[in-house]
């Protein structure tokens, strides 16, 4: 006998999610579908807050080096 989905009693041949996989998800749905919007408002936020704190740097405490001198002045 070989095993794999066609064998499982929760998936349909044409593997469908059969009646029982259905019944067993049913309780679980709520509960995933608010951890997952919950994970991706998190994810956003933490996103938005990033570039809007990055924004607002305007770099000034950073000191711009001098452009370097070209490499035949440094032979001579």
């Amino acid at each position: 006998m070989a095993s794999g989905i066609f064998n499982s009693t929760y998936y349909n041949k044409d593997a469908r999610p059969g009646a029982a996989l259905l019944r067993a998800r049913r309780p679980y749905l709520f509960k995933n579908a608010a951890t997952g919007l919950a994970l991706v408002a998190f994810t956003i936020g933490v996103y938005s807050y990033t570039i809007h704190a990055v924004g607002q740097d305007e770099f000034s405490d950073v000191k711009v080096p001098e452009t370097p001198a070209s490499s035949q002045s440094k032979k001579q």
